[in-house]
């Protein structure tokens, strides 16, 4: 079989993966490494020099100079993991069979940023990863590849990621496949939703926790952002208070209370008071006492 030239635009352990396994198929040429301009991956830059592979790292893919240093690759597929740069119509025509990208989420849901935050604020039972042509809009393209894996209560957001830097390389490179061997059957996500889903990216400060919300919606917003994210928190007398962890109280009543604040404190847990009953923090950082009441801006109580 003809090897098949890739231009591979990449970055993280989930371009690691994939990375290894196109490497280690002998009909797959990959002509260079594009790494992220701003946080660059150093570990992907070794990887590739190692193996002979010109390694790129410019803060425009679109401009004409690397459109010029591209052309001078005969890459006839580029692939995109995990790389934080919108492809334009120029650089799109230069490979003879497009531009792919994996995506953690199921599209046309969950388009955009943060996807794995997303769907567990959500509360979602599953969540997706999609390989699917680049098109002139926002992770709108044609779809190759498409899986979806539970969620239960047990995961929170390290563990969703976990999954996906296992899941996306195989993806991937199941797709990179189909285009080679001509058995590609891509479908337009208009099949699917013609409104699909639209997520944002997460800002600093967005992970302060609203207490006046259900025991629910707490309990997945803090296991949706805590580590390796930057975890829930909310202030008390000046404090920053950092929720790690948390599990639903089976069969707690619903009553009135004052939300966010403390109502008992044990060794290993507090309970908090919720919009409609309460949480058990089993994971805090932070110095707290019964009776405090959690904010949302740091103010002394």
């Amino acid at each position: 079989m003809k090897p098949l030239h890739i231009g591979y635009f990449a970055d993280g352990p989930w371009g690691h993966g994939a990375f290894h396994k196109i490497m280690e198929d002998e009909t797959l040429e990959m002509d260079f490494v594009c790494i992220r301009y701003g946080q660059q991956d150093k570990l992907l830059a070794a990887m590739a020099k190692e193996k002979g592979i010109d390694v790129l790292c410019v803060p425009n893919v679109n401009a004409m100079e690397c459109l010029e240093i591209l052309k001078g690759y005969p890459s006839e597929l580029y692939v995109s993991m995990s790389f934080n740069q919108i492809f334009r119509e120029d650089i799109r025509e230069l490979p003879p069979l497009g531009i792919i990208n994996c995506h953690a989420g199921r599209l046309p849901f969950y388009r955009g940023r943060n996807i794995l935050n997303w769907v567990l604020i959500n509360d979602e039972k599953e969540f997706g990863i999609t390989v699917h042509y680049v098109d002139s809009g926002i992770d709108t393209g044609d779809i190759l590849v498409q899986r979806t894996y539970g969620i239960t209560d047990q995961d929170t957001y390290g563990t969703l990621l976990e999954k996906a830097y296992q899941e996306c390389p195989s993806l991937l490179y199941k797709a990179i496949k189909q285009i080679q061997t001509g058995s590609a059957h891509p479908w337009k996500q208009d099949e699917i939703s013609a409104a699909g889903l639209y997520c944002g990216v997460r800002r600093e400060n967005d992970e302060i926790l609203d207490w006046n919300q259900t025991s629910r919606e707490i309990f997945n917003f803090i296991r949706g952002i805590t580590k390796p994210g930057p975890c829930a928190c909310s202030y008390c007398k000046g404090e920053r208070i950092r929720f790690l962890s948390s599990v639903l109280v089976p069969d707690a009543p619903a009553y009135k209370g004052i939300p966010g604040q403390v109502l008992l404190k044990q060794p290993g847990y507090l309970l908090i008071k919720t919009k409609d009953s309460y949480i058990k923090i089993t994971d805090y950082e932070g110095t707290v006492k019964v009776g405090d009441r959690m904010k949302m801006i740091s103010e002394d109580s």
